[in-house]
């Protein structure tokens, strides 16, 4: 629990309270603004996003009008008729305009727009997850500092009682088995020390892997905003704003235009064309009548309508149409598998973040008991009423007893965090994040989808996520020791 003076430092601003704290000190909504710029997994899947939205004009494309143009220079290197000219150079202009596809391009061009949909709810599926990765790490840190910081102050003090042991053992107060059992207790708890700082190093390297930054002097997080009281509460939240669940609906969508897209190679299809061509023969056709100058070159010109009705192609209609068919039966179950992982993802969290909480006040109890049971056992000690075995005893539940507090801590936020994310509630949007605009994929697709010119490209691609090369390899220091 935080202490009054703690709390009374606490700003809330937007939905995600901040701390106020040192110029160097660090924040949990800082930390997420970093990763939320810089971190690759999150930069990169902006990127497949912009890559999946120009599935939308690719299939616009197939319905509208096309126009190529073909040129050829050609040597008759052995002719049966000398009417045939020896050499010539070509041309032709033909433009094509589609009518009817049998319904081919409407339905790619829904599917492609449902999948825009569904990617950009999997975008949103990402950054939770990242936002939770970042939560986590952050609370390792917090509690791995804390947890190192309990076992230096427990060698410290094991270190003097094993100092005061054989002090009383010199003036025959105490035996030789009591100096054995302090030295047994404190090279045990430089062992679990060494173990602490180790797992405070893996933690503070893992939040340099997510954040892309050193975690420095990390303040306590603020209080979850919006956290359900019920699990049924929660599991409703989820139900409408989950964006795995969203992106599955939306498949779902998609693969159902896959079916009417598969169809349309049965149906008749209806172009307008038209054709312009050129020849010139470089004065090598020769006339048939002597004296008769032979025109050189030959010009064409023809427009019409064609109708292309399909009869027989060896039964790929039917096979394409058929896979269709199978991969909407799919997204179906993939929908309600969705939805069960869901609503079991929402539950656990919820019941993870309530055990936690009574976890928690479970072990201010028992830390509270312990002290005062560990300085009872030292009075008594002082009396005579208690042994050193006593005392090393009490000191070690004492500690258990605060580490088991430090980890509770720890693990309801990070389960109150997840229980957000499930709900469709932890993305940058709920978050309220500085640092500049927030990203929003519907201006890139807004900015592609009526695209019409075969000349267009995006700049070099350049990284966006920042590099941890140049960061230091962590120590187990902890800060104000």
């Amino acid at each position: 629990m935080m202490t009054k003076r703690l709390k009374s430092r606490i700003l809330f601003l937007g939905p995600l309270g901040l701390l106020a704290s040192s110029a160097n000190a660090e924040t949990l909504r800082e930390a997420l603004a970093k990763a939320y710029a810089t971190n690759p997994t999150l930069t990169g899947a902006r990127a497949g996003q912009r890559a999946n939205d120009e599935n939308v004009p690719i299939a616009k494309s197939r319905g509208r009008p096309g126009l190529d143009l073909s040129a050829a220079y050609t040597e008759n290197l052995q002719t049966s008729s000398s009417a045939s000219p020896v050499r010539q150079a070509s041309g032709r202009l033909n433009f094509d305009v589609p009518i009817y596809q049998g319904g081919a391009v409407r339905n790619a061009i829904r599917a492609a727009d449902s999948r825009v949909d569904a990617g950009q709810a999997n975008l949103r599926g990402t950054e939770a997850s990242v936002f939770s990765q970042v939560v986590a790490a952050y609370m390792d840190v917090l509690r791995d500092e804390a947890i190192v910081g309990l076992n230096r102050n427990q060698v410290k003090v094991l270190k003097t009682n094993l100092e005061a042991t054989r002090d009383r053992f010199e003036v025959g107060d105490l035996t030789r088995t009591d100096i054995a059992q302090s030295e047994s207790r404190l090279a045990l708890a430089q062992s679990q020390l060494e173990g602490a700082e180790s797992n405070l190093i893996s933690s503070r390297e893992r939040y340099i892997q997510l954040v892309g930054d050193e975690p420095d002097d990390l303040q306590q997080p603020p209080p979850l905003p919006n956290l359900p009281q019920t699990a049924d509460l929660a599991v409703e939240k989820a139900l409408a704003d989950n964006p795995d669940l969203i992106a599955a609906k939306k498949n779902q969508d998609a693969a159902r235009f896959d079916v009417g897209s598969a169809k349309a190679a049965r149906m008749p299809k209806v172009s307008l064309v038209a054709d312009k061509s050129y020849a010139n023969f470089l004065n090598s056709l020769q006339s048939f009548i002597p004296g008769f100058n032979t025109s050189q070159t030959a010009e064409n010109a023809s427009a019409g309508v064609q109708l292309t009705l399909p009869l027989y192609q060896g039964g790929a209609p039917s096979a394409q149409i058929r896979q269709a068919q199978a991969r909407s039966s799919q997204a179906i179950e993939q929908v309600i598998a969705a939805e069960r992982s869901v609503i079991a993802q929402t539950r656990s969290a919820f019941a993870s973040f309530r055990a936690s909480n009574a976890v928690i006040a479970s072990s201010e109890a028992a830390v509270a008991a312990t002290a005062l049971s560990l300085e009872g056992v030292r009075a008594e000690n002082t009396v005579g009423n208690r042994s050193i075995l006593d005392i090393l005893n009490a000191e070690q539940e004492y500690l258990n007893a605060q580490v088991q507090l430090v980890s509770a801590r720890r693990n309801a936020y990070v389960a109150g965090f997840s229980l957000l994310a499930a709900m469709g509630q932890a993305e940058a949007r709920n978050l309220g994040l500085d640092g500049g605009v927030l990203y929003d994929p519907e201006t890139n697709y807004k900015r592609v989808r009526t695209s019409l010119s075969d000349w267009d490209s995006d700049p070099t691609p350049k990284p966006v996520a920042t590099r941890t090369v140049d960061t230091v390899a962590q120590n187990p220091s902890v800060k104000g020791e």
